[in-house]
């Protein structure tokens, strides 16, 4: 029970840190993510700038409480529209964050949901399931209808089912793409 409340303890300056940088904070279990908003022609250092700041006074906050951040864990992603980061280009700033460099990536894991750049979640749903169809159809014939059935509920529905709230007001090509995975689903227990 200590650990637990040592953490909170140890974790509760993140939140004024971030508000002394104008950055927002949000906090899960031991996942902390800090962001900002800022228009594609302040997208350049000075954002870049603004956050290096607020994570090396995170990282110094961390190490008077002897924890450590972890920058092999650290990501960064630039959210827009796919016409505003095609305009940006490779121009991208980097992170620096002491001697490690974190450079921007297309797409991170947050909480379980694979989101993009773009904010599109089609990554989040093919990852969710079409790979798993492959591993259990190589392996159909060998299995009955039940358990075929468990694996597919247990690998692909589960994905596919969890978190399916943000896709909400998804277009039609996400959702349609959802359907697929789920369709083919049904092909594997069935075996058609």
């Amino acid at each position: 029970m200590l650990g637990p409340l040592l953490f909170i303890v140890y974790t509760t300056d993140l939140a004024d840190i971030a508000e002394k940088h104008g950055v927002s904070l949000h906090a899960f279990a031991d996942e902390t993510q800090v962001y900002l908003h800022c228009r594609r022609t302040d997208m350049t250092s000075a954002a870049a700038q603004l956050v290096e700041r607020c994570i090396a006074d995170v990282s110094h906050s961390m190490s008077a409480n002897r924890l450590k951040l972890n920058t092999d864990k650290t990501e960064l992603l630039w959210v827009g529209s796919r016409h505003s980061l095609s305009r940006q280009g490779c121009r991208l700033p980097v992170l620096q964050l002491g001697p490690d460099s974190i450079a921007a990536r297309n797409n991170v894991r947050l909480l379980g949901v694979t989101l993009s750049s773009d904010l599109s979640l089609d990554r989040h749903i093919s990852k969710s399931g079409f790979y798993w169809l492959r591993q259990l159809q190589r392996s159909r014939r060998s299995l009955d209808i039940e358990s075929a059935a468990t694996l597919v509920h247990t690998f692909v529905s589960s994905r596919a089912n969890y978190c399916n709230a943000i896709l909400a007001g998804s277009p039609k090509v996400t959702t349609d793409r959802l359907q697929r995975v789920l369709n083919a689903a049904a092909r594997v227990v069935s075996g058609t």
